[in-house]
């Protein structure tokens, strides 16, 4: 459970860094460049991906609840539409950036929430619900340093959105396929 619990402090500790020590993050830019800023981030964010993946796979999980068999279809489905917000980040003109400021880690946190209902075991509550929670708090520091929300404009017609879903569907067909690869942890419908 260390390794867990270190990957994500560092996971957790370097994605808060910028939103919340801006001018501290804008000095270490000045000192070493945003190149190798950028690098340094990158490599800590893999570190700290690669350690949740191995703490995880390395602990021995607890009992501490036991989900409702019956969640376990919507929360599949609040996987698939958490990709599609996760997805829709990286488009710049669509419905969903009008309706949410921060659709990536809106995401993250449906994600969360619904691994929360489908598992009750002690890795499973430790990860889904620290992550769960860095992401409310990203979500409120990051639109504290950046002020008022700007909606963008309307998109012209549903080709952006289309995209965006057929994306997210792709994403989470390959991550619902490599589920047992990466977590151990065989999915069963």
């Amino acid at each position: 459970m260390e390794l867990l619990i270190a990957g994500l402090m560092i996971w957790v500790g370097v994605h808060l860094f910028p939103s919340v020590f801006a001018n501290r993050r804008q000095s270490i830019i000045t000192r070493v460049g945003n190149a190798a800023y950028q690098g340094i981030f990158a490599l800590c964010i893999v570190a700290g991906l690669v350690l949740i993946v191995l703490g995880w796979r390395s602990s021995m999980p607890s009992h501490i609840y036991t989900p409702p068999a019956a969640l376990r279809h919507p929360a599949m489905l609040l996987v698939v539409i958490s990709f599609i917000f996760f997805v829709a980040a990286y488009f710049p003109a669509t419905r969903i950036k009008r309706f949410l400021r921060h659709p990536q880690l809106t995401g993250v946190l449906i994600w969360a929430i619904a691994h929360l209902l489908m598992n009750g075991d002690s890795r499973s509550v430790l990860l889904f619900s620290v992550i769960g929670a860095w992401s409310l708090v990203a979500m409120f520091t990051i639109s504290r340093r950046h002020g008022e929300w700007m909606k963008p404009s309307k998109p012209d017609g549903w080709g952006q959105d289309i995209a965006l879903i057929a994306v997210g569907l792709a994403l989470s067909e390959l991550a619902f396929y490599f589920h047992e690869f990466f977590t151990g942890v065989p999915l069963t419908i």
